[in-house]
């Protein structure tokens, strides 16, 4: 599994509304801060906006802001929400993707390690990863 450029950025976006929850938050300033193309991540906001992580304002005081607290919100959220299912091989997913998914030995190893980047994406939430960030200046 590879994170992609979108995902990314989406992941540094919920990053930065994490440590601005108190107010609404335009796309400039997202995407300058977080050094993502703002036409970019304009429709990865509305991505987040679809799942349910973020919601939008309209109007000269509009922009974005979560939807959930940081803590209610994980990797696996933002991932799955910008990637769709999180699996190594399709048939992880749909075993009728791929006609040997009941005699193949290596689809229960697809099943677990599925299961377990899931898990472990799942316990990493956005108000940890940020009381987790260095502070700036420190290495």
């Amino acid at each position: 599994m590879q994170i992609t450029r979108e995902t990314d950025y989406a992941i540094r976006c919920v990053l930065y509304l994490s440590s601005r929850t108190e107010r609404v938050v335009m796309v400039d300033e997202i995407a300058k801060e977080m050094a993502c193309p703002k036409s970019f991540l304009a429709k990865i906001l509305q991505k987040l906006v679809k799942a349910g992580v973020v919601q939008s304002f309209r109007g000269v005081r509009g922009g974005f802001q979560l939807r959930r607290a940081p803590k209610d919100i994980t990797l696996f959220d933002i991932i799955e929400a910008i990637q769709g299912v999180i699996a190594m091989n399709a048939c992880a997913v749909d075993n009728t993707v791929c006609s040997l998914s009941n005699t193949c030995s290596v689809h229960p190893i697809w099943i677990t390690l599925r299961g377990e980047v899931s898990g472990l994406l799942k316990r990493h939430n956005f108000a940890e990863i940020i009381a987790s960030r260095p502070a700036a200046g420190e290495s």
